[in-house]
């Protein structure tokens, strides 16, 4: 277990009147961490610091941000061992995750390194005699990064580079289910010698989270939010935003598609949709959720899908050996997919593997012959439990595929790559992949999805654009005519 501390304008504070609050680990209930309980008034404090830190940091070189921004992505991989054992201690997920986070959110870093001389504007013709009309692209101002917990080191990376790489200075919000876990990556941006107040660090109990996080989008200096959590969550965080007319981006949740059409290579398509559905125990935003398969075919790859599935390990991943499917994040999980099992199976679902769980250690679970009647074929199970759905055609396949709310990241599986090309155009998502897992990302790629997956994007330069003012500036440089 684990105290830890803020860090506001450069110094490891405690939260006012000392309040703290625990994490516990979620498969023996023991604490985790003991983090500060920020109150609105310490939240206040961390914007007021990146506000006096923005007068200096947005006038620093391109060069000197990315110095620094490369800096910090070696220090984020110096501390792996440390995010092995809080990632395994706080959210119970396995240190194979653990190490494709920091992986990734180190490259993450280096290419928000390289966006700092890309932050690019354009001269554009004037009717005006004389006048030179250009498009600037400036830093906005403090932003505010709110993460969560499932891919907890990326995202909590994704919430702060490209701002920071843009001349802003940032507030990183840290989950209540990883505190630990995310000050590390605080930690890593001040090693890496980030000047006071352009990285601050908060924590928060839960209950407070919605008073916390009104305090500094409330204030002045807050010029841009971005969140990534539930679209529950996300609605809220969106009105709050809107009430005080601040710009958010927002990913949100997803039931991500996999097709398979009937010329599908079926091992490249078990493969596919084994990682998809159960890296980090099936608690990814682009998880795959429902398997979308052409009947043709669909005897042979449920058999082959889900002998794969039931031979993957399961165990504690605070142990040595190594597992596939840790712990889930909590019993909420395991309460919420053992009732949209029990639906399946009541109204005509077949188990194939797995089954309902009596703790937090879910074993990869997969329901064949799911129908729109059915809870899962609807709800994200953010979970190891996942549904095959069987459809006649590419029509059909399609019209299911986008038979949801959410629109983040699809799949589709074809041997014919014209035909299965066009079907991933066809499908309502931010990200598509074809022959490839619902689970891929990559730091320079636009992020993001449609309908209750969010607006906005994250990644390259389309995250440039999301984290600057893009402001009309003229210079006239011959006297200009007037009218009157």
């Amino acid at each position: 277990m684990s105290d830890l501390s803020m860090l506001i304008n450069g110094l490891k504070v405690t939260a006012e009147k000392g309040a703290t609050f625990e994490r516990r680990n979620p498969l023996d209930g023991s604490v985790a961490t003991r983090a500060p309980a920020a109150s609105p008034a310490d939240a206040v404090m961390a914007v007021e610091s990146a506000a006096e830190a923005f007068k200096t940091w947005s006038e620093t070189g391109p060069n000197e941000r990315r110095a620094l921004l490369l800096k910090a992505a070696d220090a984020l991989e110096a501390k792996l061992p440390k995010f092995v054992e809080a990632v395994a201690a706080e959210t119970g997920a396995t240190g194979m995750w653990a190490g494709f986070n920091t992986m990734l959110a180190a490259s993450m870093i280096r290419e928000a390194a390289s966006l700092t001389t890309q932050v690019a504007g354009e001269v554009i013709p004037s009717d005006v005699p004389g006048s030179l009309a250009m498009g600037v692209r400036q830093p906005a101002g403090v932003v505010l990064g709110i993460a969560p917990w499932n891919a907890p080191i990326i995202l909590g990376v994704r919430a702060i580079c490209v701002p920071l790489a843009c001349g802003n200075t940032v507030i990183f919000k840290g989950s209540e289910n990883c505190p630990r876990t995310h000050q590390l990556i605080a930690e890593a941006f001040q090693d890496a010698g980030f000047p006071p107040g352009v990285v601050n660090y908060i924590t928060n109990a839960p209950a407070d989270a919605g008073a916390v996080v009104e305090a500094m989008v409330a204030h002045p200096a807050v010029r841009r939010v971005n969140f990534t959590g539930s679209t529950k969550v996300g609605k809220i965080i969106a009105m709050t935003c809107a009430k005080y007319l601040k710009p958010v981006v927002l990913e949100l949740g997803g039931k991500a598609p996999m097709v398979i059409l009937d010329d599908a290579n079926i091992e490249d398509a078990v493969n596919g949709a084994a990682f998809g559905a159960f890296a980090n125990s099936g608690q990814i935003c682009m998880s795959t959720e429902r398997i979308i398969v052409d009947q043709k075919i669909a005897d042979e790859f449920v058999k082959k899908f889900s002998d794969k599935a039931k031979n993957l390990p399961l165990g504690d991943p605070r142990k040595p050996e190594p597992v596939v499917l840790g712990s889930v994040i909590g019993q909420g999980t395991v309460d919420h997919c053992n009732a949209l099992i029990d639906d399946a199976l009541a109204k005509g679902a077949k188990l194939l593997c797995g089954g309902k769980a009596d703790s937090t250690l879910m074993p990869a679970t997969v329901l064949d012959h799911v129908t729109p009647a059915m809870r899962i074929y609807h709800e994200e199970t953010f979970g190891p439990v996942k549904c095959v759905v069987r459809v006649k055609g590419v029509e059909e396949a399609i019209a299911c595929a986008n038979d949801n709310e959410y629109g983040l990241s699809a799949a589709v599986f074809g041997g014919d790559i014209a035909r299965a090309f066009n079907v991933a155009r066809k499908i309502d998502s931010g990200i598509c992949h074809v022959n490839g897992p619902t689970v891929h990302d990559e730091a320079q790629m636009p992020f993001g999805g449609v309908k209750g997956s969010g607006i906005g994007r994250f990644g390259g330069k389309a995250g440039i654009a999301e984290f600057t003012e893009l402001r009309w500036i003229t210079l006239q440089t011959t006297p200009r005519h007037y009218p009157f």
